[in-house]
């Protein structure tokens, strides 16, 4: 409601104060007409109207819980502790779900099915054997059961020659709906914080201490440089972050592949991809979750610019002046992430552990609320 607007209520109805429709419920007031004020109400006011859509999708939300408590997106603390994603909905009629294990993309499962009050997903893997060099197809099968907003879940992996292994627990909690799209003109932000500030790694640490160290400093820039042979780590900053707005320019070198993971969670894809067509594991991209509108970015070597802006769980990319995601929402971390806790801070993490690439002029702003 807009400062001064005064509104006061009888058992007739509501009546409004200024800009507000009159509503009654006498029997001389049509069903028709009070439909009709009512729409006008909240199209009068798209915050309203915002807030309402977000009270109808989390009823749609209860509703597909109480029919079957699997549907829905789940964040995943797997084997080992890294973090995944599993999704569930149910299309045509049928179970789908995708999956997100540790690194790599999310991809979809073969398989979702439930019986009684468990979940069965089933997905298809090929990996190279390294004894025979030969590609060996695996199968595995996740099974969970519920409570509440809670999962309980089982993996066990199956080799074409029916040897199993891999049989293992692990746990994932329910993700609250994406809140409704943010008016990002009426965000605040607060003061710039300098992250770099371009003469050594103070702020800076390896998210493994025992990883080795391809980050430096030199004339200004922060510099990426791996060796053959060696298990480079990823840097992020000491502090850590809620939403925020994220500027910096990067340089890629020949076959660059980094990232930048905002809050160690959601990773926005750096890439040398110059001269390729528009997709979701290319430069600018939500890596694997949201692809790039339009392709902005410059030849290798150049340097290019970031304005990243992170708010109520959407996304806003602009890559080199041109704004190549805008206010999208996101349904899960991405490969990589520290956590696939969406409502905890977190720091800024730059990938190490692929390429060579640089970055220099990082500033933050974080929202104020």
């Amino acid at each position: 409601m807009e400062a001064g607007a005064s509104t006061s209520t009888s058992q007739a109805g509501v009546s409004s104060g200024p800009g507000l429709i009159a509503l009654s419920n006498s029997p001389s007031t049509p069903a028709k007409d009070l439909r009709s004020s009512f729409v006008i109400l909240i199209s009068s006011f798209p915050m309203l109207r915002s807030f309402l859509l977000f009270l109808a999708l989390i009823a749609s939300v209860t509703i597909a819980r109480a029919d079957n408590p699997f549907i829905g997106r789940w964040a995943l603390t797997i084997p080992g502790g890294s973090a995944g994603w599993l999704g569930i909905e149910e299309k045509d009629g049928a179970l789908q779900g995708s999956i997100l294990w540790s690194g790599g993309s999310v991809v979809p499962v073969q398989a979702v099915k439930v019986e009684g009050d468990t979940l069965t997903v089933t997905r298809i893997s090929k990996s190279k054997n390294s004894k025979t060099g030969e590609t060996d197809e695996i199968t595995e099968t996740i099974t969970a059961t519920a409570a509440g907003d809670d999962l309980k879940l089982t993996t066990s992996k199956v080799k074409a020659d029916g040897k199993t292994f891999g049989l293992a627990e692990f746990t994932g909690k329910r993700i609250p709906p994406v809140p409704p799209a943010p008016d990002l003109s009426k965000v605040k932000f607060g003061d710039p914080i300098t992250l770099f500030n371009g003469k050594d790694l103070t702020g800076w640490g390896l998210t493994n201490p025992k990883a080795d160290n391809g980050w430096s400093v030199v004339d200004g820039v922060l510099m990426n440089r791996i060796e053959k042979g060696k298990h480079f780590g990823n840097l992020r900053t000491d502090r850590e972050f809620e939403d925020f707005n994220l500027k910096l320019e990067t340089r890629t070198q020949k076959d660059s592949n980094s990232g930048i993971y905002l809050r160690g969670i959601y990773e926005v894809q750096v890439a040398e991809t110059y001269g390729k067509p528009v997709d979701s594991h290319n430069m600018g991209a939500l890596y694997s979750r949201i692809t790039p509108t339009v392709a902005a970015e410059k030849p290798i070597d150049e340097w290019q610019t970031f304005d990243i802006t992170l708010v109520d769980r959407h996304l806003t990319v602009i890559l080199n002046g041109q704004k190549i995601i805008d206010n999208q929402p996101i349904l899960g971390c991405t490969g990589g992430a520290l956590t696939s806790d969406e409502l905890k801070p977190g720091p800024l993490m730059l990938q190490g552990d692929h390429t060579s690439i640089d970055y220099r002029n990082i500033v933050l702003r974080p929202v104020i609320k």
